[in-house]
């Protein structure tokens, strides 16, 4: 399996025909209106794209991606992250950390414009895939079967 900006149905397709047995696609589905996310990460998603995301351990020891404003909005540079040592990281007692306003992302999120039922979501990648696929069957003389 693949994933890491899946968020369109061509982007499956693509990887399928690269040898993946299937594709994650994460971050598009944070942006639907069943998912159990703040109203502002759903929006902030929309609204950013792959320029958007920084890629650091600072939060939690281990690399991730997350959103810039999420992180300027919580009163840091996202440009100037220090570097976390996974080795002094202190999830146990001490003074607590409160991060649950950092959100994380995939750089995927560009081909997200709107937050949506899933199902429109799951209808809108399957149109793409299909399509893409017709696309490169055309190009190569086969037919869809």
């Amino acid at each position: 399996y693949l994933s890491g900006a899946i968020a369109r149905g061509d982007s499956l397709l693509a990887a399928l025909a690269m040898g993946a047995d299937g594709g994650y696609a994460g971050s598009a589905f944070i942006a639907t209106s069943e998912a159990n996310a703040e109203a502002a990460y759903k929006q902030m998603i929309v609204d950013s794209g792959a320029s958007d995301i920084v890629y650091s351990n600072l939060f939690t020891g281990v690399h991730g991606n997350y959103l810039k404003p999420s992180i300027a909005k919580a009163g840091m540079d996202p440009e100037a992250l220090e570097i976390s040592d996974p080795s002094k990281m202190d999830f146990g007692g001490g003074k607590p950390k409160s991060r649950k306003e950092i959100w994380g992302s995939g750089q995927g999120i560009g081909a997200v414009h709107d937050v949506q039922p899933t199902a429109a979501l799951v209808d809108r990648l399957e149109a793409e895939f299909l399509a893409a696929q017709d696309r490169l069957a055309a190009q190569l003389g086969w037919t869809r079967g």
